[in-house]
């Protein structure tokens, strides 16, 4: 595995081989036979025998040949130096067109995920229609795949699965995607027809994301064609957006940051202009039970939306800390609105008092611009937007008015 001795492998022969290994053989053969009666001269013994002129033209011959090597080995390193200095003029000549280069796309700092360069993780897998797809199926083809990890009771993953249809569509000539998720076929095949997904695995659990350091979702990574892993983990639909996008060899569309936030799901969004202040989006959703509840029914008092699913790894960790908030409000605390995901069981099992109501394409959290959960917002005893969207659990609980830290649970 550490190529110490070269990268073995084994391909079929043809023909030629056969003729080449035949001539070789021949001559080794002619040699033995000849050299049984008379070895002929040795090195050392042809040195002894030959005179100063002859000496003097196998010292030049020598010189010549080290020259030779001399000059192919700068040759080689003056080319190497101008395929830098055209790739950094290519990167001049991008800035200079407003166009954002590859690098500065990279997360600065430590990146998520397995080491760039690392071996990337078998795996074997269940597709929606009974057969098995393996890691070393997807890339067969000698393009880079690209590994998606994903829930079908996760808002943005579902609110990516048109893009991705389309980049397994569109770029399939130079990237194989690959859709890696959990739950039941049936819920996966349903979302997987709408959008015309192919290469869906299933996963038991999260075996295979925990494997490649995914903690949550949607993340992404590219695997080269030999198995090695050749980017960072991509956190969120923005950055997984960009990663398709310099593997493609597209432009990305925003430099991405790293994900600081604690949230796991998705990084922190580029800087939005403030909407404290704007009237809050309506809200209209079927609550645990599928009776309608509406924003507008918490007018007259400070309401805090929580943006959940159940499904999230981050969420579940909060969720002792959110118990524990509803069991004892602190003084002049908002009331509690909670918009998941996910199925009415699900949610009920998660045994929280507050008002549940279910938004299976997160568009209410697009809508106050949220990006992933949790996440929250405080709207106003007069329905207006009273904060700033809070990400990860710390925010939400500073948010809903508690000293607790989530982020020191274990």
């Amino acid at each position: 595995d550490c190529h110490c001795f070269g990268q073995l492998h084994s391909e079929p022969i043809g023909w030629p081989t056969l003729a080449r290994n035949g001539v070789l053989s021949a001559i080794a053969i002619f040699i033995i036979v000849a050299g049984v009666n008379n070895p002929g001269t040795s090195v050392i013994g042809w040195l002894g025998q030959s005179t100063g002129m002859e000496k003097l033209g196998l010292i030049f011959g020598l010189v010549v040949l080290l020259v030779i090597a001399a000059e192919g080995w700068l040759l080689l390193h003056l080319m190497q130096q101008n395929g830098r200095l055209l790739a950094r003029m290519e990167t001049l000549e991008e800035v200079a067109k407003g166009g954002v280069p590859a690098a500065a796309a990279v997360p600065a700092g430590p990146v998520a995920g397995l080491p760039v360069g690392s071996k990337a993780p078998a795996f074997s897998l269940s597709g929606l229609h009974g057969e098995t797809l393996t890691l070393d199926a997807l890339r067969a083809s000698g393009k880079s795949t690209l590994l998606i990890f994903s829930d079908p009771n996760c808002g943005p993953c579902n609110a990516l699965l048109p893009e991705i249809g389309r980049w397994q569509r569109e770029d399939a000539s130079k990237l194989t995607v690959a859709l890696v998720s959990r739950g039941t076929v049936e819920a996966n095949r349903a979302k997987s027809a709408e959008h015309g997904l192919t290469q869906v695995l299933l996963q038991q659990d999260r075996e295979v994301a925990q494997a490649y350091l995914s903690n949550g979702t949607p993340g992404a990574v590219v695997v080269r064609s030999d198995g090695i892993i050749d980017s960072p983990l991509a956190q969120g639909a923005e950055q997984i957006r960009n990663l398709v996008a310099r593997t493609v060899g597209r432009i990305p569309l925003v430099p991405t940051a790293p994900n600081g936030n604690g949230n796991g799901n998705v990084p922190r969004p580029p800087a939005q202009p403030s909407r404290i202040g704007n009237e809050a989006p309506e809200v209209m959703l079927p609550d645990l039970e599928d009776k309608k509840v509406a924003l507008a029914d918490f007018r007259g008092k400070k309401t805090l939306l929580l943006f959940w699913n159940p499904g999230c790894g981050f969420c579940q960790r909060m969720l002792d800390d959110l118990k524990g908030w509803e069991s004892a409000p602190p003084q002049d605390s908002p009331e509690l609105l909670i918009v998941s995901t996910g199925t009415a069981a699900a949610n009920k099992a998660l045994g929280l008092r507050s008002t549940i109501v279910l938004d299976q394409g997160f568009n209410t959290g697009r809508a106050f611009g949220a990006s992933g959960t949790p996440s929250a917002v405080l709207v106003d005893a007069d329905g207006k937007i009273a904060s700033d969207v809070g990400v990860g659990a710390q925010a939400v609980m500073k948010l809903a008015g508690s000293s607790a830290d989530p982020s020191k649970r274990a």
